[in-house]
């Protein structure tokens, strides 16, 4: 295979970031989000970063050729030439139909959509409990990593809060959100063979080696 070049999909709470932090290492792979390009772009004042900030400034949403253009740049720099990890793009049909078309420019294409799969339950149940206290941020869980004495930060003694988007009703409308977009995608991928769905309710560590198994799979199926 000569390059790896991944899509993560998963709904808030499945631990994509985690997992990419971790195939980056393993794979010397970037880890391309768009959020973080398309702020990079606006900040450092480039010509597709000043033409976003148009749109932004405007309250509008950036068009999806200006995202396509800089996920294109982006893919061409060197430490992208042996592949990526892409989080948070494409996020609609049409990005993704744009995105195949510029990769196939470039004779490049997509070697997986790896969604790891997470019921509403479970990720309600993980981002609901998070605690973070007010004076340096230090992170908590009620149920998997609770402080000392209950809503106490153990490092410094500030109070602990849940922020609001971590509460259940604002999780609910980020699923929804998602469930809207991301499904057409799943069944867009996967009409391609590119789909693959990992558990993601087990361990780090478990979902970690199911993803290189997958792409291990990939490599030798590549190589027939």
């Amino acid at each position: 295979m000569p390059e790896l070049n991944l899509i993560l999909f998963g709904p808030p709470g499945a631990g994509k970031g985690t997992q990419a932090d971790r195939l980056r290492i393993d794979f010397r792979l970037p880890f391309i989000s768009t959020g973080d390009m398309l702020r990079a772009n606006v900040k450092d004042g480039t010509e597709l970063g000043k033409k976003a900030k148009e749109y932004m400034d405007q309250g509008e949403l950036v068009p999806d050729e200006l995202i396509v253009a800089m996920v294109a740049e982006r893919l061409g720099e060197p430490d992208a030439q042996d592949g990526f990890i892409l989080d948070g793009f494409p996020r609609t049909i049409d990005q993704a139909e744009a995105l195949d078309k510029q990769l196939s420019e470039l004779k490049r294409h997509i070697t997986a959509a790896v969604l790891i799969e997470v019921p509403d339950d479970e990720v309600i149940r993980r981002l609901s409990g998070r605690r973070v206290c007010v004076k340096a941020g230090h992170n908590y869980h009620v149920e998997f990593d609770p402080p000392k004495r209950d809503g106490v930060c153990d490092q410094d003694g500030s109070r602990l809060i849940q922020r609001d988007d971590d509460k259940p009703d604002v999780i609910r409308n980020r699923l929804e959100v998602y469930h809207n977009q991301t499904e057409p995608l799943v069944d867009y991928y996967d009409q391609k063979g590119l789909m693959r769905r990992i558990d993601g309710t087990r361990s780090p560590d478990e979902v970690h080696d199911h993803i290189r198994a997958v792409i291990a799979t990939l490599r030798l199926e590549d190589d027939v």
